[in-house]
């Protein structure tokens, strides 16, 4: 089994396990996005089009994966939070940040809703025996109702990087001599095993248990409508997103435990998971029962959500520690696949759920087809130009100079 690799503050530090964790999150989204069509949801729809061949495989398949995936990410992003800002300092931060995140948000978003919107309408169509029905005009644009689709993560993240310069600010006022830094670095062998996990998910379990409408079959609530993040969602990813970036403090001796409890990690999150699936009403989500305010479900989900977390970080960690082509590809092209690949799912989906085909050929042509479509363009538009110098930081060429030949051998 491979070893782990302990970081270190090199410039060339690359860490593998980390990418491939990346494109394997990647990979789950766009599974996640295409099962939503084949999720059983009898009398209330849950995404645009119903599949006419359910699957209660695919409800739980979207559970599991909705339960770990975006707390994941939030974790890796605080990790390299800190990793940036030791390298380019404060406004070097601020301009990657802006270049890499605000400007792809700002750039993207219109196209991606866009995208979003034709496929909503082409279901409705369809759904209406192909034409549109008369309906409400959609609702004023304002800061409650702005649509920020899945690009939420990125918005979310801005918040999170202001959050991060503002208390780092405050901190370097009140506490010169960094006593609170130390103690929080001692604090985190604690918070970061297993058992210091339901420390972590307290004020996550606190919010759920107080929110009325909280539907634990789906989770942590996406903010990916209003400008103002739910509280929920901000609790759960503004605290993996701090102990990702409090563990890049103390990265050689925090990722190696980590990564030495991946068992552990494991059977928590798997058992927490299958518990949180049965609290919630079993593999089918049943939305005209409504939501019940109990403290035991909103604290056994708080708990599996950072259990699963860190899981998968300690199984990356654990196994997939060296360099690996093929993964290493696909986490230069999650980027690109992260901001486009929903308006693809969703027209593939639309295309494919009234068709006479058992639901396992029709997922796998909504998956196959988005990554063929993604990754082709990617190829195509991306890596090997201006733009892959944009979303990844470098542009690979078309083709690489071949090594010199050796020098001759003289007597």
């Amino acid at each position: 089994m491979p070893a782990v690799t302990a970081p270190v503050s090199a410039p060339s530090e690359r860490l593998h396990s980390l990418d491939a964790l990346r494109a394997i999150a990647l990979l789950l989204g766009v599974v996640l996005h295409a099962a939503m069509s084949f999720i059983p949801s009898p009398v209330i729809p849950i995404w645009i089009v119903a599949d006419n061949d359910p699957s209660p495989v695919m409800a739980v398949t979207f559970f599991f994966i909705h339960l770990f995936r975006m707390a994941a990410f939030f974790l890796i992003a605080g990790y390299f939070a800190h990793m940036l800002l030791e390298r380019r300092g404060t406004w070097g931060f601020v301009k990657n940040r802006a270049i890499r995140i605000a400007a792809p948000l700002s750039i993207f978003w219109t196209p991606v809703l866009m995208g979003i919107i034709a496929a909503l309408l082409w279901a409705i169509w369809i759904k209406n025996g192909y034409s549109f029905p008369p309906g409400p005009p959609p609702p004023p644009l304002t800061i409650e109702t702005f649509p920020l689709t899945h690009l939420w993560f990125l918005w979310v993240l801005l918040i999170f990087y202001a959050g991060l310069l503002v208390g780092r600010a405050l901190l370097g006022l009140v506490d010169p001599k960094g006593r609170l830094a130390a103690g929080a670095d001692k604090a985190m062998h604690l918070l970061v095993a297993p058992w210091g996990l339901p420390l972590v998910a307290a004020p996550l379990a606190l919010v759920l248990y107080l929110k009325a409408d909280w539907f634990m079959w789906f989770g942590v609530p996406t903010p990916d409508t209003g400008l103002v993040p739910n509280l929920a969602a901000s609790v759960a990813y503004g605290m993996i997103f701090l102990l990702g970036y409090l563990t890049r403090r103390n990265s050689a001796a925090l990722l190696a435990a980590i990564a030495r409890r991946w068992a552990v990690y494991a059977l928590l999150a798997l058992g927490l998971g299958v518990t949180s699936l049965f609290l919630a009403g079993g593999p089918v989500p049943n939305l005209l029962v409504p939501p019940t305010q109990s403290l035991l479900n909103a604290a056994v989900y708080a708990v599996a959500v950072y259990a699963a977390a860190f899981a998968a970080l300690a199984l990356a960690l654990r196994f997939l520690a060296g360099k690996r082509p093929v993964l290493r590809y696909l986490s230069d092209a999650s980027y690109w696949v992260y901001l486009l690949h929903l308006p693809v799912v969703m027209g593939l989906q639309v295309l494919v759920h009234d068709l006479a085909l058992p639901w396992p050929l029709k997922l796998a042509a909504i998956v196959g087809g988005t990554a063929a479509i993604m990754l082709g363009t990617y190829e195509l538009l991306i890596r090997h130009s201006f733009m892959g110098r944009w979303l990844n930081g470098k542009k690979v060429p078309w083709r690489r100079n071949p090594a010199p030949p050796p020098a001759p051998v003289t007597a």
